[in-house]
């Protein structure tokens, strides 16, 4: 028993490092826009719906933002509550759109922890090259049970000025 104990912090020393080896996607923090209540709670922090705003790391011209709740309560003020899956996600072109290089069908463009262990949510980005069209997705997973629940947001390639349309196929890895 004593040398299971003994183990036993470089073990939890291991998860932890390997939960907290998110890559590159988090590289930005979120811009909060605003936050509303949604639930009042007594002498601790409410309920509340979060909107933020992000700009795609490889997409320059595409910003994308996000609504997710947050869970207020004694849980919540201490962040611990896992948070819900319930995530809407909107992409738009807001200026001219070029690219910074290749990416992959699938390539995170953001990840966020959702709860202390094992969830988390990622917005990925994908191109549908027959429409010359972005496409975003949001969705939270957990290492144990997945969830369902996701939001699509798609951003066509428009012109902008006098800048020329890339073809966002062009790239793709």
């Amino acid at each position: 028993m004593i040398r299971f104990v003994s183990r036993l912090p470089h073990a939890a020393a291991l998860l932890i490092a390997l939960l907290g080896a998110a890559g590159p996607a988090k590289a930005q923090e979120p811009d909060l826009i605003f936050k509303k209540s949604t639930v009042w709670k007594f002498l601790t922090p409410d309920d509340k719906l979060a909107v933020y705003g992000i700009d795609d790391p490889v997409v320059q011209g595409v910003a994308c933002h996000y609504t997710q709740p947050e869970k207020g309560g004694v849980s919540g003020m201490f962040g611990v509550a896992e948070q819900v899956s319930d995530i809407s996600l909107a992409c738009r072109q807001i200026g001219p759109i070029s690219f910074k290089g290749k990416f992959e069908q699938g390539d995170v463009v953001f990840r966020e922890s959702r709860s202390i262990f094992f969830k988390r949510m990622q917005i990925v980005r994908g191109c549908d090259a027959k429409r010359n069209v972005l496409v975003y997705l949001v969705y939270s997973d957990k290492l144990v049970d997945g969830s369902p629940k996701n939001s699509t947001s798609s951003v066509p390639i428009m012109p902008w000025g006098n800048s020329e349309v890339p073809r966002c196929g062009d790239f793709l890895k």
